[in-house]
């Protein structure tokens, strides 16, 4: 850890739509530290609570809250989102206008931005972090995918977290067969690492993503891991104060883990239920670890990689409302993810600063 004045201070912002922006984010605050620059973290809400537990000693700031809910039924999943979009598009207007303020009062340098689509600058080399060149929203990913794409435009760089590869994750989310675009593909990028431990849970299900949903299948996977007939870890991913611990049967319940617990957890784990978010399958791919997804109803993304990777023949899925606990016996039928190389060239990456 560097923590010298004279640092140039890097502002990095994940986008609070569950946790995922905000862990990925995390490899590269530790990168930008070790590359002698001073990282100062802005986000809103639980990706914010995660970082300030990951990072006490760093600097954070409140960034305006895009106000994303999910409905309650997925079919509703676009509607609700069309509905929000004055609120968001507020958000993303007062981000630009606190961001040139920020960069003057704590004299940021340099801007990484994963998915917060106000947090640019003209002053100062602002780079975009997605996996998704292109949004699926159904019948209109055309335009939604024009859209970000005009976006990321604006961007010294845009940063991709898969490889450039006929074998990749994101397929045609991450992809583009002509592109202007300033791409820079990193790799999938993951805060975990394989480690040689012992086997402790048979099955560990770890959940995400904003509410109602992510309350949803916690109430369902509550009832279903009755009658699963071996050793369980439950991991809520629900952020507070203090991480609480409750053992009923065979079960193991936290609310959330830091880091290194859930790394350890991850690797004393023989298998994974979770949902299909980009960084969720990241980490997987890191830790090699054979899994079962349960996409977010109406989440056309996460659809869409769940999809995917069981037409590969890498991991199988099941819909929200139609996963039984006996759908775990089809992972043995499926391969898991295929090893990628992570390994980042960080050096040659800041050099946009």
């Amino acid at each position: 850890m560097n923590l010298n004045s004279d640092n140039k201070n890097i502002l990095i912002a994940p986008l609070n739509w569950g946790l995922g922006h905000a862990t990925r984010c995390i490899p590269i605050i530790k990168a930008l530290q070790e590359n002698n620059f001073t990282p100062i973290i802005a986000s809103d809400g639980i990706a914010l609570e995660l970082l300030r537990k990951e990072f006490p000693y760093l600097k954070t700031l409140e960034l305006p809250s895009y106000q994303i809910e999910y409905a309650k039924n997925g079919k509703n999943f676009k509607w609700k989102l069309l509905k929000s979009l004055p609120k968001m598009m507020e958000a993303i207007w007062d981000e630009k206008s606190i961001v040139n303020k920020w960069i003057k009062k704590h004299k940021i340098e340099g801007i990484i931005s994963d998915n917060r689509l106000g947090v640019f600058s003209k002053k100062i080399p602002s780079v975009f972090i997605t996996h998704q060149l292109n949004v699926m929203t159904g019948n209109t990913t055309w335009i939604t995918s024009k859209i970000h794409q005009h976006i990321i435009k604006k961007y010294a760089a845009c940063w991709v977290p898969d490889i450039n590869a006929t074998l990749n994750l994101t397929g045609k989310l991450g992809h583009l067969e002509h592109s202007t675009l300033p791409l820079h593909y990193l790799g999938p990028l993951s805060r975990m690492h394989k480690m040689g431990l012992p086997i402790q849970y048979d099955l560990m299900i770890i959940l995400s993503g904003p509410e109602p949903q992510r309350g949803l299948l916690e109430a369902h996977l509550t009832e279903e891991v009755k009658r699963f007939d071996g050793k369980v870890v439950f991991i809520k991913g629900i952020i507070e104060a203090e991480q609480k611990k409750e053992q009923i049967g065979n079960v193991t319940y936290y609310n959330f883990m830091k880091t290194r617990q859930l790394e350890q957890t991850f690797n004393e784990s023989e298998k994974v239920l979770c949902r299909s978010g980009y960084t969720t399958i990241m980490d997987l791919v890191k830790l090699n670890k054979k899994a079962f997804f349960i996409p977010t109803p109406g989440q056309y993304e996460q659809i869409y990689l769940a999809k995917k990777l069981e037409k590969e023949g890498l991991v199988p899925y099941a819909t929200q409302e139609n996963f039984r606990i006996e759908d775990l016996s089809k992972i043995n039928q499926y391969k898991g993810l295929p090893q990628l190389d992570s390994t980042v060239n960080w050096e040659e990456l800041f050099k946009v600063f």
